[in-house]
């Protein structure tokens, strides 16, 4: 028998418990022997919980006890997740986590430990919830040489998005239906401002590249400004706008990494990807295109994949199984270089104003989507450090939004 720890008893937590136990038999065979939970720490109470009977609220009887070979960290956040998740690894115990914010800030440090130690540090759960794409880029695809990953990385903003494209919402009834259906915090800054799904695209650059990326050193814009006039705009491109987490290996050998929301078309996979789901776009050089699609979040796919790393853990005591990326920083490429066309809405008449535009941006395509007082149009190709001086030069600009593909 097998004896485990969880390490936080909230919505993860009490998910890898039900699964873990109502999947004991077929995680047994698997693992070929028992998967016991021995604690779960929480500083709560939970009377009439079944919990009740391995509920400790002392981190030192885990740590302590030489029984307990695999913990599971469900706790969030950075502290104290991460003194928690380091001693249990230096105490010769393997940890699988759904912790973002843990992984993206001291990732390559707890994966050292790890392979120092012969243990095992897995975060499957840390990106895209119940989607697998940690392990096929580890394993099924270490062949390629993966060129560009980018994905719908946040459930809680592509909902928003949705519901504001195909029913017309502003932004603020469509964040508030989200936090009244339990798809938005009450807080809902880390989703809407980007910063959920930069620190797992940094996971997943961190993870192909092999080396550490820090999170903030990846430009990040979140769907606050997104408007309903936006979305007219998208509609008469036959676009839509979504939340896109990037990451591209160009011919010069650098990574490109962004967050932001993006017009795409038909064409491109992630279109028809909408609601809470989430999607992985995969490149490699070998394989081509993939797409890992599936429910981003929600208590039980996430738990799933932290019970997944459980069983890769149990079955592999005392053989590290090469999960890395050194503590050596990768220098992103400067996002100020990167071309491509925006969506520019300004205030004015485009019969009277487009050719002063054209004249300071360069060819343009006017788009009229029938909004009072103003006019739109679609740029040819510039670095958004053109952009950005261009636009400096008038005080017309109402909004922009990047043009994908």
């Amino acid at each position: 028998m097998i004896q485990i720890a969880v390490m936080g008893y909230g919505t993860v937590g009490s998910g890898v418990v039900e699964v873990l136990k109502t999947n004991r038999e077929s995680i047994a065979k698997r693992v070929g022997q028992e998967v016991n939970i021995k604690y779960v720490l929480d500083l709560r109470e939970f009377p009439g919980d079944p919990v009740e009977q391995v509920l400790v609220h002392d981190f030192e009887t885990i740590v302590n006890d030489p029984e307990v070979k695999v913990v599971v960290e469900v706790m969030g956040g950075v502290e104290p997740a991460y003194t928690f998740t380091k001693r249990c690894l230096l105490a010769g115990k393997s940890v699988c986590t759904s912790n973002k914010a843990l992984v993206a800030a001291h990732g390559a440090e707890l994966l050292q430990i790890a392979k120092d130690k012969n243990l095992n540090y897995l975060f499957e759960a840390s990106v895209g919830g119940g989607i697998p794409i940690i392990r096929p880029l580890q394993t099924c695809l270490t062949a390629d040489e993966i060129v560009e990953i980018s994905g719908i990385l946040n459930g809680t903003t592509n909902y928003i998005l949705t519901n504001m494209t195909y029913h017309g919402a502003n932004f603020d009834d469509a964040l508030k239906d989200a936090q009244e259906k339990g798809y938005a915090e009450r807080n809902p800054e880390a989703d809407v401002e980007g910063h959920d799904a930069c620190r797992k695209i940094a996971i997943l650059t961190s993870l192909v590249s092999g080396q550490r990326v820090d999170f903030e050193d990846i430009y990040t814009e979140g769907i606050t400004k997104v408007t309903a006039e936006d979305i007219r705009y998208a509609d008469k491109l036959g676009r839509v706008i979504k939340l896109l987490a990037m990451s591209k290996k160009e011919a010069d050998g650098k990574y490109y990494a962004m967050v932001a929301p993006f017009l795409i078309d038909a064409a491109n996979p992630l279109y028809s990807v909408n609601g809470v789901f989430n999607a992985i776009f995969v490149e490699g050089n070998m394989l081509g295109d993939s797409m890992f699609y599936g429910s981003g979040a929600g208590k039980l796919p996430t738990a799933s994949a932290v019970a997944a790393d459980v069983v890769d853990a149990a079955k592999n005591l005392g053989e590290n199984l090469g999960f890395y990326w050194s503590g050596e920083k990768l220098e992103l490429g400067d996002t100020r270089d990167d071309k491509r066309r925006f969506l520019v809405r300004v205030k004015g008449d485009a019969k009277a104003d487009a050719v002063a535009m054209e004249a300071l941006f360069g060819p343009v395509e006017v788009v009229d989507a029938g909004v009072a007082g103003e006019f739109g149009f679609v740029t040819g190709e510039l670095s958004e450090a053109e952009y950005a001086e261009r636009a400096a030069k008038t005080d017309a600009v109402l909004n922009r939004i990047r043009v994908e593909g």
